[in-house]
């Protein structure tokens, strides 16, 4: 496999991937040097001889996995476009997976030029099996009503400050504005799991797991489904909301204008 950074101007590549996010901590390069954007940047530092730094498309956190993650990178790589890939898949960390790899236009920005997200969350009815359980929630003895869920995820739908569905990072740069789109909350049974999918424009921190808490809190009749449009005109974070385990959650895909990959 051709290694050393080749000769010629740099290009720009996208690429998507997939990874259990069980044993990483997130997306986004961390002072101990256990996020996935650690270990994709190492891997490519072997591959080029020098640090290449990448872009992804946004952050999912500790124990948050993804199957439609997209970042970009600028390298001089002048083989063709597949040797990068296999060179990529080779070398990644278990657990991390290269999808998809393409030469894009230099304006191309994996975070400035995504347009939405779609995150999809699993609940297992009972208790998961094992090959399972690292991807979804058990719910155990609960056992949410799911009409009561439907109605109170349509509460989310539309343009509104998340500030009751979101939560600080600490010392971490603050969002500058916390309202949202979100065009698509549906929650639907499939087999022995419950789903909620989400769409919309961009997701604050802990949004999307306190959105799924507070439906779980829905089913079980401890908050009504019109209270979760009483929480979001609060615009105000409390006990009310409890975020889901970040075990359940994935980054199935980013919306581009155009199809990058």
């Amino acid at each position: 496999m051709p290694k050393g950074k080749p000769a010629g101007e740099d290009k720009r590549w996208c690429c998507l991937c997939a990874y259990d996010g069980t044993d990483f901590a997130g997306w986004q390069k961390q002072p101990n040097r256990r996020a996935i954007q650690d270990k994709i940047e190492e891997v490519l530092k072997e591959i080029f001889g020098s640090r290449v730094r990448t872009i992804g498309s946004g952050r999912t956190d500790a124990g948050v996995h993804a199957k439609g993650q997209v970042f970009h990178f600028d390298a001089p790589w002048t083989h063709p476009e597949q040797s990068l890939l296999q060179a990529m898949r080779v070398n990644f960390p278990e657990g991390v997976r290269p999808i998809k790899l393409r030469q894009v236009s230099g304006d191309f920005h994996s975070l400035y030029s995504a347009t939405g997200k779609r995150y999809r969350y699993r609940a297992c009815k009972g208790w998961a099996e094992p090959e399972i359980d690292r991807f979804v929630l058990s719910l155990k003895e609960k056992k949410p009503d799911l009409v009561r869920m439907k109605e109170g995820a349509t509460f989310f739908v539309g343009e509104h400050n998340f500030s009751a569905f979101s939560a600080s990072r600490g010392g971490e740069e603050k969002e500058d504005s916390k309202i949202r789109k979100v065009w698509k909350m549906d929650v639907f049974e499939e087999g022995v799991e419950v789903h909620f999918l989400v769409e919309g424009s961009g997701f604050l921190y802990k949004m999307v797991r306190s959105m799924v808490g507070a439906l779980l809190d829905v089913g079980v009749g401890k908050i009504e489904p019109s209270e979760i449009l009483d929480i979001l005109n609060s615009k105000l974070r409390t006990e009310r909301v409890v975020s889901a385990p970040a075990k359940g959650l994935c980054l199935e895909e980013v919306f581009y204008p155009e199809n990058v990959l």
